[in-house]
């Protein structure tokens, strides 16, 4: 069994969900969760089918987002795998909504962050172990940085 680490590619700006599912019905199911959350959000998702046709399912409302969605979702190549891509969504805001979609099995990661995703393969069957995301802690937030965070929260309406 070989261990690899995949990068996930997306622009800057862009939020990721990384999870796991089990039915191709997912791709209608996720899609309708994040139109319903936010309509004037852009989003794709892709997901790979596990038997069957084996192919790379995929939906969303940008066509260079279902690109990238797609890309990734080959490359991490794991069976039931699915990454929703967004712009103009925050996780926070859909998060709630995934959970909902009954076939969903698994989250592994909802970031803006750096992400790779490891992934374990054994002759034509992959799966994923976990995710490395973002980067490693600094140091420990003192009080001026708790009072950031609230009034960074305040400033974007998460907290009054």
């Amino acid at each position: 069994m070989n261990i690899v680490k995949i990068y996930i590619e997306k622009e800057e700006d862009e939020n990721v969900i990384l999870g796991q599912t089990h039915f191709i019905k997912s791709v209608e199911d996720i899609y309708e969760a994040l139109k319903n959350s936010s309509p004037s959000g852009k989003f794709a998702i892709a997901m790979n089918e596990a038997s069957g046709k084996r192919l790379v399912r995929f939906e969303g409302n940008d066509e260079k987002m279902e690109q990238k969605a797609v890309r990734n979702a080959l490359n991490v190549g794991a069976g039931h795998f699915f990454i929703i891509h967004l712009s103009g969504i925050f996780p926070i805001n859909v998060l709630a909504q995934l959970r909902n979609v009954p076939e969903l099995v698994n989250i592994y990661a909802a970031t803006a962050n750096p992400l790779y995703v490891i992934v374990a393969e054994d002759g034509d069957q992959r799966g994923v172990l976990g995710v490395m995301d973002g980067l490693t802690p600094v140091g420990v937030e003192k009080d001026d940085d708790k009072k950031e965070r609230i009034e960074f929260l305040k400033k974007i309406g998460y907290k009054k």
